[in-house]
């Protein structure tokens, strides 16, 4: 999607973002899933968002061109990836948590140490609950994808790190508070695939 299908406002974003699928073509090898829990970050208002102490080094991206990865480390452990949004200066984002693996199966089976479970010698089948936890979680699903630090600040509509339309749409969505954080979690800005094997954390009951 062009840059503006992310200038707008984040919640739509959000939701729209569901049945989009992210792709990264690395040294010759694609790895592709379709997006299936995001959350919402917005302003500086959010104290959930990295916006919250204003514009930063760490930050700068979230002012920045809507339709832009922002990838960051989390605690230390973790690359998480995000699609930055609404207009430049005002600083909001998308972070994707849960993708259901399209294409690269294998590859994301061997960076997530998974491939010998997911695809047994003496079995000829994927086996389904590996399957979906390939990209279960924000950070599982950017060691599954090889996304890093390198892809901060990277066009989301172009280049080998961008998030593609295929028609795919989901039959309901979920909106819920978001989870993982210790602040701003009465923010029901966590948006998911309605019941989808995929999905990190609980459910919400709560459809549109």
């Amino acid at each position: 999607m062009k840059p503006a299908f992310y200038a707008r406002p984040t919640l739509d974003v959000t939701a729209d973002l569901i049945g989009k699928v992210l792709v990264h073509d690395g040294r010759g090898r694609r790895t592709a899933g379709v997006i299936v829990e995001v959350e919402a970050y917005i302003g500086e208002d959010d104290p959930a968002c990295h916006a919250a102490p204003g514009p930063t080094r760490r930050n700068a991206p979230l002012y920045g061109p809507p339709g832009r990865a922002y990838v960051y480390l989390n605690y230390g452990l973790h690359y998480l990836v995000n699609a930055v949004t609404e207009p430049v200066g005002s600083p909001a984002a998308v972070l994707i948590r849960a993708l259901e693996p399209l294409e690269g199966i294998e590859l994301m089976a061997r960076r997530r140490k998974k491939h010998r479970v997911l695809f047994p010698r003496d079995r000829a089948e994927i086996t389904p609950g590996v399957f979906f936890d390939l990209c279960r979680g924000p950070g599982n699903l950017t060691v599954a994808m090889a996304i890093g630090p390198r892809h901060n600040g990277a066009d989301l509509w172009k280049g080998k790190l961008r998030i593609e339309d295929r028609g795919i749409t989901p039959p309901a969505l979920a909106w819920s508070r978001r989870i993982g954080i210790r602040v701003g979690v009465e923010q029901p800005w966590r948006c998911t695939w309605r019941g989808h094997a995929a999905i990190s954390g609980g459910r919400s009951p709560r459809r549109v």
